[in-house]
């Protein structure tokens, strides 16, 4: 970033926090999610293919994250597939619902409904405690993506984000600060981005959405010898806490992917991260651009992100690199977010839910 940028940025700053705010946010907002209850949702996405050509397939996500912060319970569906299955990518480790119509079928349509259980997160920094993890899984997580990579401009700017740190927890708490400082929410970015750091890093276009804005956070943290990894998901429900951008209408899911970030600490294990979301909040939440991370909009969410997140959210997977079973196009996805399909005139586009016709609707249940 050119030293006019950084002014500029900070000028910028500075005019917002002089800015007389808003009567609705005169004073600080909260966002404290503490570690509460289960609550137990059920996620239903129908796909509907308009228009076959010769034989369809489909693969939509389920919920493959189980944790102390989240449960899958099951998946079922229902259409005229000829077959359907959960399968994996044996390398990445996904699953996933792989579904197969034959030419004959005259309007393929799925119905998959996934159930989960799901509560807050909130790492206590004041007790780390004895942790441990498959160092595999350790070893995994420090290693290069197809986009993600490790070396060249990402160390480069892992080295200059985190200078002066000297534990893991201090060069998490650098990288997540350089990236709300330095990235930007661009609502114009298609869906949630790509994550293709490398390109964002070397061009200095540090604008983008969860995908591209998280993926530079675990790939710093990665360059910097922190495992660290995306978990692409879908928001459920609105916020508790009263922001409309870190919630989502149940009765109509379109739009609402979401990618959040992990970083394994020393003493805390896997501990919940989302600079996206800070900066979507910036961005998106009040009429006006805030460039203050001091604003009484943003900073609660800033502090609140940093070890924490709500259970409005299903985690689908951690998985990049995924390779399709029996798909006809080549190379594989970056990750697996949105329900994606082909037929023979190719690969439907995922990021246009009004053409490649799916909902996705979620409601929660009591127990």
């Amino acid at each position: 970033m050119t030293h006019a940028i950084q002014r500029r940025r900070l000028l910028q700053a500075g005019l917002a926090s002089a800015l007389p705010l808003p009567a609705a946010f005169a004073q600080e907002r909260r966002f404290e999610p503490q570690v509460g209850p289960w609550r137990t949702f059920e996620v239903t996405t129908t796909v509907d293919v308009a228009e076959p050509k010769g034989r369809t397939q489909l693969w939509m996500p389920v919920p493959d994250v189980d944790s102390d912060w989240q449960r899958p319970q099951d998946n079922a569906w229902v259409g005229n597939a000829t077959s359907a299955r959960i399968v994996s990518d044996p390398a990445r480790g996904v699953r996933f619902l792989h579904a197969e119509f034959d030419a004959g079928v005259a309007a393929p349509k799925l119905t998959l409904t996934s159930r989960l259980q799901t509560r807050n997160r909130a790492v206590d920094w004041s007790k780390p405690g004895k942790v441990s993890e498959d160092p595999a899984v350790l070893r995994a997580n420090l290693a290069p993506t197809e986009l993600l990579p490790v070396d060249g401009i990402v160390r480069k700017t892992a080295q200059a984000a985190t200078r002066g740190a000297n534990t893991d927890l201090e060069k998490v708490r650098a990288i997540y600060g350089w990236v709300v400082a330095n990235a930007y929410r661009e609502p114009k970015t298609r869906g949630c981005g790509t994550g293709d750091i490398k390109a964002m890093l070397e061009t200095g276009n540090l604008g983008g959405k969860c995908a591209d804005l998280n993926a530079v956070f675990v790939g710093l943290c990665r360059a910097a010898g922190v495992p660290a990894r995306d978990v692409y998901g879908l928001r459920l429900a609105p916020s508790a806490f009263g922001y409309k951008e870190l919630g989502a209408n149940s009765a109509g899911l379109k739009g609402a992917q979401h990618c959040r970030a992990e970083a394994y600490l020393k003493g805390f294990g896997w501990v919940a991260m989302d600079p996206a979301d800070v900066l979507k909040v910036a961005r998106q939440e009040t009429a006006e651009w805030i460039k203050d991370t001091k604003h009484p909009v943003v900073a609660p969410v800033m502090a609140g992100l940093f070890g924490r997140w709500e259970g409005n959210w299903v985690g689908w997977n951690t998985a990049h690199d995924i390779r399709l079973p029996g798909s006809a196009a080549k190379g594989t996805l970056p990750f697996l977010m949105y329900p994606n399909g082909e037929n023979q005139s190719g690969r439907f586009d995922e990021l246009a839910p009004d053409t490649f016709k799916y909902t996705i609707a979620a409601r929660e249940l009591t127990t």
